[in-house]
């Protein structure tokens, strides 16, 4: 399946090419600006909070090659930084819309395919 870009944001004098629902058409394209740049056109911004959520997702993504939906991202994260972190509730505080697929696009990875 080949996905379009419909948009594009431009990071440090390069276009990144972004598809119809805001997630990176390349995930070869991701870096910390762009995560930054992806935010900030959302309105957000990234706290340390955050990047520990998103380190936690990408380093998900490079064990297991797909985005987590919401229940494998709680456990991976309480794996990663403890019980008082790993818990829905704080992950619905920092991305209040949607922990996986919000998370999952600032993280420059696919968008979780069990989530809605």
């Amino acid at each position: 399946m080949t996905t379009h870009a419909t948009s594009t944001l431009t990071v440090n004098d390069r276009a990144v090419a972004l598809d119809p629902e805001g997630y990176l058409v390349s995930m070869d394209d991701w870096s910390p600006a762009v995560a930054v740049a992806m935010a900030t056109a959302e309105g957000r911004e990234l706290t340390p909070a955050h990047w520990e959520i998103l380190d936690v997702l990408r380093d998900f993504y490079q064990r297991y090659e797909s985005s987590p939906a919401m229940r494998p991202l709680v456990k991976a994260v309480r794996q990663s930084l403890g019980e008082e972190k790993g818990q829905s509730i704080y992950l619905m505080r920092l991305f209040p819309e949607s922990p996986a697929k919000v998370g999952a696009r600032l993280a420059g990875l696919p968008k979780p395919t069990n989530c809605l």
